[in-house]
């Protein structure tokens, strides 16, 4: 009997016993897997398709914080990843932004040589994300989830999570095999069906909202339905935040699995829709900005291109070092045919120049 002031240590196991896959989440999942599989194929047109970890995978770790009600503005998330991320220099919430996207990096390339869902892939994901050494929960934390103070009854608890060493442990053993192993279940299906397991177990103190949101790109990348963790799932996640959160507790109370299932394809499907126009509108106005800037500026190449489409805002090391420009007054001369053509504008800060794709930013900021 589940009684959400204690431990739930009696998370059932996976696969789910109570699971049935009806029409509906058959339709569902179709379409989602459709749309998923369109987007797949949209990545491999870009020419470095690594480059949307600094564009679609910057937007996911912006939202996915968010949802943890951390922000950051645009501008100084583009700024620090304009150079070498330094703590000293940013906000607590871009810093936490940021290791997001570490994570998400780190995670990848983690994955890629495994080729599996491992324990490693977990905690380093968890690690790089809350920049720390802990591994799982002590069994003496005394983790509760309760309502928000925005919410009716503030403070109240809704959730207690598995508590012990070796119930964490062995729950999280039993996730990795179910990842792992084949099943009838499909790959899409079972990212979801993970997703609130992992919430469920909760096995951090802290960052498992963040760790279950990159683990589930990861898997999607492992199970080769992406080639890249760029499905911005988050948009979707804090756009419908009381339903997400509503849908958990109700597998966890009820075992209601459909609806849960029912809205995480949902998720997928418009998510992949809108990552697609994403994709396709930063590939357009590459191929518009490419045309127009080599019919005015003589020394305008692809290679300049793909560097002003790499990330919204790029200092002046980078283009002197793609331009193989040494002079400042030639930097000068090169950033102001740009400006007067309106490819980049320009600002300064501590004497530090930052050139600005300010159609990039504008793609970026309508998703």
């Amino acid at each position: 009997m589940f009684d959400r002031n204690l431990p739930f240590n009696d998370l059932p196991n996976l696969p789910p016993s109570a699971l049935k896959l009806d029409a509906e989440i058959l339709i569902k999942w179709g379409l989602a897997s459709r749309n998923l599989a369109e987007l797949n194929k949209n990545i491999l047109r870009m020419p470095n398709p690594s480059m949307l970890i600094n564009t679609i995978g910057l937007r996911e770790a912006k939202t996915s914080t968010a949802i943890e009600n951390i922000f950051t503005t645009d501008d100084e998330l583009y700024r620090a990843i304009s150079s070498q991320f330094r703590e000293e220099y940013v906000s607590p919430s871009t810093k936490e932004v940021l290791r997001y996207r570490e994570a998400l990096w780190g995670g990848y390339q983690l994955i890629k040589r495994e080729k599996r869902v491992t324990e490693d892939v977990i905690l380093t994901v968890f690690q790089k994300t809350k920049n720390s050494t802990q591994g799982f929960r002590p069994p003496q934390s005394l983790t509760v989830i309760r309502r928000g103070n925005s919410e009716l009854r503030p403070g109240e608890v809704i959730y207690t999570p598995p508590r012990g060493e070796q119930i964490i442990q062995d729950k999280i053993q039993n996730l990795i095999e179910f990842l792992n192993s084949h099943t009838e279940i499909d790959p899409l299906l079972k990212m979801a069906i993970a997703h609130y397991q992992f919430e469920a177990i909760h096995p951090f103190t802290d960052g498992n909202g963040r760790t279950g949101r990159i683990l589930n790109l990861l898997y999607l990348v492992n199970q080769g339905l992406l080639s890249q963790p760029v499905l911005y799932l988050s948009r979707y996640i804090l756009d419908n935040k009381t339903d997400y959160y509503h849908l958990l507790a109700g597998v966890t109370q009820r075992a209601a699995w459909k609806p849960w299932l029912l809205f995480m394809m949902e998720a997928v499907e418009q998510t992949a829709k809108q990552t697609n126009q994403m994709i396709d509108d930063i590939l357009d106005q590459k191929e518009a900005t490419l045309q127009t800037a080599k019919s005015k500026i003589s020394w305008y190449s692809s290679e300049f291109n793909d560097l002003l489409f790499s990330q919204p805002y790029i200092k002046q090391d980078r283009i002197k070092e793609v331009l193989n420009i040494k002079s400042r007054t030639t930097l000068a001369k090169y950033a102001n045919e740009l400006k007067h053509q309106g490819i980049i504008s320009s600002f300064y800060e501590k004497k530090e120049a930052y050139y600005i794709n300010n159609d990039l930013v504008r793609i970026l900021a309508e998703t």
